[in-house]
């Protein structure tokens, strides 16, 4: 027998000192009895630890050297690891529990688009029964980064030619005169009481189409139409621009905010029309924030007269969901309420939610809600709105099959936008889009979050077409929401914060006791250090407050 079978024998220090031994003795004890006899020899095992350290390398380093051995310990750990991960994964994967945490399989498309969002809606979904029957309510929002292109980036990616519209190539709008309410509903001269009959039919999407879209009364939008602009905007309106910024002011109900972060081609090619009644315009000619220009840092003023509403707020759906009609040769817009400061370049957002993501219409969904009954509710209990009127509006969606939001909408993700910014190419399509949300409008309540679902999923039931809507989020990175005017003039001044310096270090006093000896015992010493602590704890919440 060899020295090398000797070492695949040996199985402790003790074996290893009676292999030496056996060595040492010239062969003496080379078979089975004597070895097993001399692995039990007290003698032997009662030897000193500093005898088992020599004796371990003797064997050991003799054959693998000290860093090979090393080395082969650390290789058998990390195999020891990947056997005992890959065991643990692969008895995760096979659990029965995987289908109840991912949902039905209908989830898998809505899972593979919107991970996150999707973990996020199934947490929460039995959590959400039987609350306020929002099954699917997320929690408030903030901003969330968002990836930008450069702004030389994003303007060389704007498309070349427009978007193609599935089926509607040619969209007119109706023009009377003598619009004639004939149907107990709610309406307005201004966008000429259409029948439920031609309410109807405007849902069946055609080749061409004509429909209701306001501004049924004049020559031409905003010349005695009922939302009427001075003359020197008029011509101004009708010229071709890329993109354009759009909000409005009505009922001096905001402040003005100035976009920042705007870039010198963008201030050059991208004009910020800002609309405001004359009530605003009052207001800000009496505090001299309007001039003759008509201008407002980046915003061009447009003075609207004869607001066809005596509600300011739906005064303000009309600009905000007719763009098109009062631009008529524009490609893309970006609407945004008067509340919010845009502090994104609007190349970067049209390249970001639009030409991207290979759409034509993008709005973020709401925060919190994503059914239109749990948004109906939470409008009465706001007092957004009279409650009969939100309730009559949605007992007859309900009557045209209207359901709660559920999975069985998927890949639409809600129902309820926040609705304060629009993203939009202006093709036939998104037009007839925003034509027939402002219809709901005027029929119904003002609340646009309440009528969107309804007008969206009509449109989507007859041609392959599909709205980005995406997180909120996102949104609040690109516009920052301010207070409404009333609030900040009414909010207190700001308390005056005064911060003491810190206090200088008694140098007096340590002049005097320098070189003097100060008898420190260990109790005072540990009661001193107390005193200290807690002296220096007081000193910091003071500079806090």
């Amino acid at each position: 027998m060899t020295g090398g079978s000797l070492g695949l024998r040996a199985g402790s220090y003790g074996s290893l000192l009676n292999i030496k031994n056996v060595i040492a003795g010239g062969g003496r004890l080379l078979h089975s009895k004597s070895f097993g006899s001399v692995r039990k020899n007290p003698i032997i095992m009662l030897s000193g630890s500093r005898e088992k350290e020599r004796s371990l390398p003797s064997i050991w380093y003799r054959y693998l050297g000290r860093r090979k051995f090393s080395m082969l310990l650390l290789v058998a750990f990390a195999v020891l690891v990947f056997v005992l991960g890959s065991f643990v994964v692969n008895k995760e994967s096979n659990s029965p529990n995987v289908d109840q945490r991912i949902g039905t399989m209908s989830m898998a498309h809505y899972i593979n688009a919107n991970r996150n969002e999707a973990s996020r809606i199934l947490g929460r979904r039995n959590r959400q029964k039987g609350g306020d029957g929002n099954r699917f309510q997320a929690s408030v929002s903030k901003a969330c980064p968002v990836c930008y292109l450069p702004v030389d980036q994003a303007i060389a990616s704007m498309p070349s030619s427009p978007s193609e519209s599935p089926v509607l190539h040619n969209l007119t709008y109706v023009h009377d005169e003598n619009p004639i309410k004939t149907e107990p509903h709610r309406g307005s001269d201004f966008g000429g009481y259409p029948s439920l009959k031609q309410r109807n039919d405007s849902f069946d999407i055609k080749e061409s189409m004509v429909v209701h879209c306001g501004f049924v009364k004049g020559s031409k939008p905003g010349h005695q139409t009922g939302f009427d602009f001075d003359e020197s905007d008029l011509a101004g309106l009708q010229q071709f621009h890329e993109i354009i910024v759009a909000s409005a002011i009505f009922g001096n109900y905001d402040l003005i905010q100035q976009p920042r972060n705007i870039s010198e081609e963008a201030k050059r090619n991208v004009p910020f029309y800002m609309f405001i009644d004359e009530e605003t315009e009052a207001y800000m000619r009496n505090r001299s924030m309007l001039d003759s220009s008509k201008r407002v840092g980046l915003w061009r003023i447009i003075v609207i007269h004869n607001v066809p509403y005596s509600d300011a707020r739906r005064n303000g759906k009309v600009p905000k969901l007719l763009l098109h009609r009062i631009f008529p040769n524009i490609r893309y817009s970006i609407w945004i309420d008067g509340k919010l400061q845009l502090v994104v370049d609007p190349y970067q957002i049209l390249e970001r939610f639009l030409w991207r993501q290979n759409a034509n219409f993008a709005i973020s969904r709401h925060y919190r809600r994503f059914d239109v009954f749990v948004e109906a509710e939470a409008n009465k209990a706001a007092g957004k709105y009279d409650n009969s009127s939100i309730d009559a509006q949605v007992d007859f969606y309900r009557t045209e099959g209207l359901t709660p939001y559920s999975e069985a909408k998927l890949p639409i993700i809600s129902d309820v936008p926040e609705g304060c910014v629009l993203i939009k190419e202006h093709i036939p399509i998104t037009n007839l889009f925003t034509c027939l949300w402002f219809n709901e409008v005027d029929r119904f309540t003002s609340r646009d979050q309440l009528s969107f679902g309804i007008v969206r999923d009509k449109i989507m039931a007859k041609v392959d077409w599909h709205i980005n809507m995406f997180l909120d989020c996102e949104r609040r990175n690109f516009v920052i929401q301010a207070y409404h005017r009333d609030l900040l003039e009414h909010m207190p001044p700001p308390v005056a914060v005064i911060r003491h310096p810190p206090a200088l270090p008694n140098i007096i006093t340590r002049e005097r006791n320098q070189g003097k000896k100060i008898p420190r015992h260990g109790k005072d010493r540990r009661s001193g250090s107390r005193h200290h602590h807690k002296a220096s704890a007081g000193n910091r919440e003071s500079n806090f407050f």
